[in-house]
């Protein structure tokens, strides 16, 4: 991973598990990262507000290839929702719109959060980055300007109440991508007739990476003081961890030839449908079977493996 790339920074591979910071954008902390790693090419997987912290997932190299579907993996996140308060953008920071008085007991806040579980439909906030005729809505927003939004299927799979006092409840919830906490946070605050913002958040797991696994910005920098990169390096998941929950195929060594060269191969007691991670046997003096990642595939309609991305092996 020490090898440079035409002076551009060096060939790093992998991922590397972020705890973002609150403050700044998901790319100021993505070239934070990258410039410590000295890395040749970087991207994340999944833009958390300058107000959120939590999981960041930044992938490098060949990594990159497998970034989409980060991108749309399920999330989970904590969350501490101010009642009494609607904000502009839905949380802290933006300026209050309304206040109503909180009269809420803990059994009406479960009885309303039933009805945000399982699958729901979402307007998005006109603060969101999605974009309409190119422009980022949040953009619009902040000129003042409000457009129509379709409302977006998504997936509640868990939502807890962790703790309630006062004005302030603190939620965890599992979700299905491209849910917006804030909006949720409001919608829940509408329904139980005080309102409400998002005034924390914090992102607990991205797909199959948890908080548990992620270093703080300080953390990496202490690393590459006391160690260099190749301390860095050390911190960096494998490639196949970014679809570690895909059913696993193992190929021989003729098999892997053909794949690598773009073919689909045949393969006993394959999975009827869908996608999977490739891992090709290499060739062994000693007998020992032994398999590296190729990359990823997908069950063709004549029941094959074709490869969908692989990955440049080393030379």
């Amino acid at each position: 991973m020490s090898k440079r790339s035409r002076n551009r920074g060096r060939n790093v591979n992998g991922i590397v598990v972020v705890n973002k910071p609150i403050g700044g954008s998901s790319n100021d902390v993505l070239q934070r990262v990258k410039r410590l790693y000295g890395a040749a090419k970087a991207g994340h997987t999944g833009a958390l507000d300058p107000l959120a912290t939590g999981v960041l997932p930044i992938c490098f190299g060949e990594a990159t290839k497998f970034s989409q579907y980060l991108l749309e993996s399920d999330k989970s996140y904590r969350t501490r929702v101010k009642l009494g308060i609607q904000t502009e953008t839905g949380d802290r920071e933006g300026a209050i719109v309304e206040q109503r008085p909180v009269n809420v007991t803990r059994s009406d806040i479960e009885s309303v959060l039933e009805r945000f579980r399982g699958p729901i439909d979402q307007v998005p906030s006109m603060y969101s980055a999605l974009k309409h005729n190119g422009e980022p809505l949040y953009k619009l927003a902040r000129q003042g300007i409000t457009v129509e939004r379709p409302a977006r299927r998504i997936t509640i799979h868990r939502l807890e109440l962790l703790d309630f006092e006062g004005d302030e409840v603190v939620l965890e919830v599992d979700c299905t991508k491209g849910t917006y906490i804030r909006t949720l946070a409001e919608d829940i605050g509408i329904v139980l007739g005080c309102l409400g913002h998002v005034a924390e958040l914090h992102r607990v797991k991205a797909g199959p990476y948890t908080e548990h696994q992620s270093y703080t910005l300080e953390q990496m920098e202490e690393a590459r003081d006391g160690g260099g990169h190749e301390a860095l390096d050390q911190l960096l998941m494998p490639l196949d961890t970014s679809v570690s929950d895909w059913p696993q195929i193992k190929l021989g060594v003729n098999s892997s030839f053909y794949i690598m060269q773009g073919q689909a191969v045949q393969v006993p007691q394959a999975p009827s449908e869908g996608n999977v991670r490739i891992y090709g046997q290499e060739a062994s003096e000693t007998g020992e079977e032994v398999y590296r990642f190729l990359g990823i595939g997908e069950i063709d309609d004549d029941g094959r493996v074709a490869p969908k991305r692989l990955i440049q092996q080393p030379s």
